[in-house]
């Protein structure tokens, strides 16, 4: 059993302290090259760059930042609350009714169920099958994301953490595809927001915490209107370097 934290609500125990294994099932769930098919979509950061909205690493920079405190904390917290154990029917309803774009309800299915694939086949679980056989057209990432860190061991601030970062990670690695910015300067901009990214895994683990007693209206709304907007653009689009 992990201590938990009677403030904030999230696991004093970091993860593989507890359980072996676990610090590597995170290092592997956050790694880039983990078969989940985010490489193909550079959440939003494509239609930024159209836009001028990102030119170099300072407007990269700008652009996570707000798409962490947005969309990356209601990510972090539907992640923690899968983990945590709140029913996954309900959270992939509540981030329905988080996303507004209809055209990132359609890319989150579809990387729910990529992720789905390679969680099954790397951390085999009840939860995921239940999952997977209750939304055969995909569930939410986020939510399938938290009950693949609920298979691998991990506690719901490790899920927190891995979504939190994957928000603004995903954004980072297109940049360079797309601006051919400098890879260095791309990971300066991730490592100047490490303190944020931990501090929004935080909040969200913590909103998790609450949604076991107050339930999933408990959860972060935060919007991001023009990620949303971008969006619905962006899968117009008749050529495009990524999928979103």
């Amino acid at each position: 059993m992990t201590e938990t934290d009677t403030e904030t609500g999230t696991d004093a125990d970091t993860a593989g302290t507890s359980i072996p294994g676990a610090l590597t099932a995170l290092l592997l769930l956050s790694d880039g090259r983990f078969p989940a098919g985010g490489h193909a979509h550079s959440g939003g950061a494509e239609a930024a760059v159209a836009d001028g909205r990102i030119r170099d690493a300072a407007g990269l920079a700008d652009f996570c930042r707000g798409r962490l405190h947005t969309a990356g904390l209601v990510a972090a917290a539907l992640a923690a609350a899968a983990t945590a154990g709140l029913d996954p029917l309900a959270l992939d309803a509540a981030a329905d009714a988080r996303t507004p774009s209809a055209a990132l309800r359609s890319v989150s299915r579809r990387l729910g169920r990529q992720l789905m694939r390679a969680a099954r086949a790397t951390w085999p679980s009840a939860g995921l099958d239940a999952l997977a056989a209750a939304r055969p057209r995909g569930a939410h990432q986020p939510v399938v994301l938290g009950l693949t860190a609920q298979a691998a061991g991990l506690p719901p601030s490790a899920a927190a953490h891995a979504a939190a970062y994957e928000s603004v990670s995903g954004p980072a690695t297109a940049a360079v595809r797309l601006l051919s910015l400098d890879p260095f300067h791309a990971a300066a901009v991730l490592a100047r927001l490490a303190p944020q990214i931990d501090a929004t895994a935080r909040t969200a683990a913590s909103a998790a915490h609450r949604a076991r007693t107050h339930g999933v209206s408990a959860l972060p709304a935060a919007s991001a209107p023009l990620l949303e907007i971008s969006a619905e653009d962006h899968a117009a689009w008749p050529v495009r370097l990524f999928a979103s």
